[in-house]
Order: structure tokens, then C-alpha cells, then sequence
């Protein structure tokens, strides 16, 4: 039996705190806050004051809450799995401080092994499958390659998408397994597709999370899934992923050198599909945060293209770019190269097109920074609050929180107004990033 404080995670949560708020309000870390509910330590004498008034409780209650719970045997990695039903998330808490760590290294050391499997030649005792072999593994690869598809639904569907690491955990796990296995040469194919798919989606999951480090690693793989099974879009896609780490990282060239390389890998994919847009209308926003208007036009056009399209243009999950955020990658350069009359226009557009918390709050940032390119101060405060309530809903540092913190930098000069001085304080309560 293990002890822990249930209650006081509870009450946390109850009054809509992330843990991290919670621990910043106090002045301490956020694994020190892990270790209180977890009943490793328990808060010193002189802090409790602080907590009694953050947590609007009397000392007495919060004795009370500081009681450690007797709770039945800790289940395992897999059976710790966000419950999943069609269409939707049933939202557990999410993984904090320690339990966080060790979902991550357990990802890590999954890819690693799922990664050494792809490229090693079948086992010694392969051998040639009868007919109903055959037939039981194309069950389980189409069996993998729904659950894969619904995990990329789970993802977006998701405030919080550290909620689908589990879910990957189990998938990875069941994957290395199969990988492990005697199959034909065209099933090792299509297991190394479903690798691509699943090390991108993980990828995503810690490129949210501000884990950079942990996100170029897993792009690293899918790449390397990709080719090994030459799906060029899946195989393009990897690439195009892995250069938003780079234009995160203010690297414009490096990511230019990718985005090319996978410009090439794209052309020699599915020509229905809006691979190659996507890594044009990505190679246009590096192209923008590098200066090159020329360039980047030049982009944005072959980007547009994808209207020209005929039929599904993308299969959902590792490929969305259907050409429905045109608006916003135009809006999102112009803003870069400083065209204010332009950016305006589309970033507008695109807001009321927009329709999940992530993409309004990245237009909202990219507004609110525009009022600050313009001077026009209710502007930036309209579309920054705004912002900021997003960022708050999903209780994340992740996409939102990140460009929050980005124009976080451009208030010092503004300070002296007391609204920016609220709105400075409510990003600074946000999750800072984290620095891999």
C-alpha cells in the first residue's frame, strides 16, 4: 500500500490549478509540489500560511488535506492509459513531475528499440508463412493501423495532449513486439509505416510539451521509418516536422536545408496528396523569418496549389494540410516580413475560420503582436487577453503557451501601462518553457 495525498491534489485541481501554477504562486518548484502530494515531504511550517490562503482554507482544513490516503498497488505504465472512446477523450490527470519523467524515458527507450528493430535483418528462425499466416497478419496490421489513425484523433482532440503519452506507450510497446517477430517483406513495409505514423505523433506530444530535445529525437526516427519503408510522404512529412525544432530554435537555415531535402523526397510521393504544399507553405514561414520576401511568395504560391487538388488531399493524423489554413500561413509570413495591411487581412480570415483552441490562440498571439507592430495598444490587449484565456483552458505550456512567452519580450517598453502589466503577470503565471 502506498500513501499519497489524494485529497489535496483534489482541492488543487478543484480550484482549476495546474500544478505548475500552483507551485509558481507559492515561489517553489514543481517537483517540490509533486513530492507533497506523492507524501514524500510535506510543506514547512512557514509556507503553509501561503497555502491555506491559495487553497482558501483554514489551517485546520488544510492539516486535513496534508493526510496521507492509503491507496491500493500502483498500476502499471499500461494500464494507466487515458480511457477512450469514439470521438472523444475522457480527461484523466494528466502525467506531473515524477510519473511525467518516467513516462518519458519509457517513450524514449521504446523508439530506441522499435528504431534498432526496423533497420536489423529478420530473425534467424524466420520463416515462410501458409496462407493463413498471411492472412493473420494483414488482421493485425490493419488492427495497428486503426488504432494508429485513432491515436492522431485522440491527439487533436485533446487539451492537454501530454493525456495521449499512455496511449502511445501502449501502441510502442505492442509495435516493438510485433517488429520482434518473423514477418514478410512486405508486412516489415507497412510495420515500418506505422512506426513513421506513430514516432511522429509522439514527436508531436513532446514538441508541445517544449521538450525539443525529446521531439528532434523522435522526428529523427520516423525518418528513419520512413525510409526504410519509402513511403516518400509519410518520409517528407518526418522532415517537415523535424524543421519546425529548427525555426523554434531561430536555426532559419538549417531548417531551410531540410525543408528542401524534404521538398525532393515529397515529389517522388503521391501526387494527389498535399504533401509537397504543406513543405512549401512550411519552407515560406522559414523563408519570412529569414527576410527572402521573394522566396517566400514564391512558396506561398506553390502552398495555394493545393486547391487545385482533386479528391482527399489528406488522410488526417501525420498529413492535415488541406489548404483550409491558407489564410493563416499567409497572415503568419506577412506578419514576419512586417506587411501589417496584409498580415491583418488574413490573420482575420483565418480567425473566423478557425475552430480549435490551438489555432485561435496561435492567430490571437500573432494578432496582439501585430498591435503591437502598429502601436495600437486596445488591439494588442483585446487579442493578447484572449489569448491568454486559451492558454488557460487547456492548462499548458505547450503551442500557445510558447508564442505567449515569445512576445512576453516585447512588453518591457509597455510596462508603464497597468493593463499590460496584468496581462504580463497572467503569461508570466503560465508555464514558463522548458529548456532541453
Amino acid at each position: 500500500m502506498a500513501g499519497k495525498r489524494r485529497r489535496l491534489a483534489d482541492r488543487r485541481k478543484a480550484l482549476g490549478y495546474s500544478q505548475e501554477f500552483f507551485a509558481d504562486q507559492l515561489g517553489i518548484d514543481r517537483t517540490t509540489a509533486g513530492r507533497w502530494e506523492l507524501g514524500k515531504t510535506e510543506p514547512c511550517p512557514y509556507i503553509r500560511p501561503k497555502i491555506c490562503d491559495l487553497l482558501k482554507v483554514t489551517p485546520d482544513e488544510l492539516d486535513h488535506l496534508l493526510v496521507l490516503c492509503e491507496e491500493p498497488e500502483k498500476p502499471s505504465l499500461a494500464s494507466t492509459s487515458t480511457p477512450v472512446v469514439i470521438g472523444q477523450v475522457v480527461t484523466e490527470p494528466q502525467p506531473t513531475g515524477e510519473a511525467d519523467d518516467m513516462y518519458r524515458r519509457e517513450l524514449l527507450r521504446l523508439l530506441s528499440i522499435a528504431g534498432t528493430l526496423m533497420v536489423l535483418p529478420p530473425p534467424a528462425n524466420a520463416h515462410i508463412q501458409d496462407w493463413a499466416d498471411q492472412a493473420d497478419e494483414a488482421d493485425d496490421l490493419e488492427q495497428h493501423a486503426l488504432l494508429s489513425s485513432h491515436l492522431w484523433q485522440v491527439f487533436a482532440l485533446s487539451k492537454s495532449k501530454r493525456l495521449v503519452y499512455p496511449l502511445v506507450h501502449d501502441q510502442l510497446k505492442l509495435l516493438v513486439k510485433q517488429l520482434d517477430q518473423s514477418h514478410s517483406a512486405r508486412a516489415r513495409r507497412q510495420l515500418c509505416v506505422l512506426a513513421c505514423d506513430l514516432f511522429q505523433l509522439a514527436g508531436e506530444i513532446c514538441f508541445d510539451s517544449n521538450r525539443y530535445t525529446d521531439a528532434t529525437y523522435c522526428y529523427t526516427m520516423a525518418v528513419t521509418a520512413g525510409r526504410e519503408a519509402r513511403c516518400y510522404d509519410r518520409w517528407a512529412c518526418a522532415l517537415t516536422r523535424q524543421a519546425f525544432v529548427n525555426m523554434y530554435d531561430h536555426e532559419y537555415p538549417e531548417a531551410t536545408a531540410v525543408l528542401s531535402a524534404a521538398a525532393r523526397i515529397a515529389k517522388q510521393g503521391d501526387s494527389q496528396l498535399s504533401t509537397r504544399h504543406w513543405v512549401a507553405a512550411v519552407q515560406a514561414e522559414a523563408f519570412a523569418r529569414d527576410g527572402d520576401r521573394a522566396a517566400c511568395e514564391r512558396a506561398l504560391d506553390t502552398a495555394d496549389q493545393v486547391l487545385d487538388l482533386a479528391g482527399p488531399v489528406s488522410p488526417g493524423g501525420w498529413l492535415r494540410f488541406d489548404g483550409s489554413r491558407l489564410a493563416e500561413e499567409r497572415g503568419t509570413c506577412y506578419l514576419t516580413l512586417g506587411q501589417s495591411d496584409l498580415a491583418e487581412a488574413s490573420l482575420l480570415a483565418a480567425l473566423n475560420q478557425a475552430t480549435s483552441l490551438r489555432r485561435r490562440g496561435s492567430l490571437l498571439i500573432d494578432l496582439a503582436a501585430l498591435g503591437i507592430q502598429l502601436r495600437n495598444m486596445d488591439q494588442f490587449l483585446h487579442h493578447a487577453g484572449h489569448a491568454v484565456d486559451v492558454a488557460e483552458q487547456t492548462q499548458s505550456a505547450g503551442y500557445v503557451g510558447r508564442k505567449l512567452h515569445g512576445i512576453q519580450k516585447q512588453l518591457q517598453p509597455l510596462l508603464a501601462d497597468k493593463r499590460v502589466v496584468q496581462l504580463n503577470d497572467r503569461i508570466t503565471r503560465l508555464s514558463a518553457p522548458a529548456q532541453h
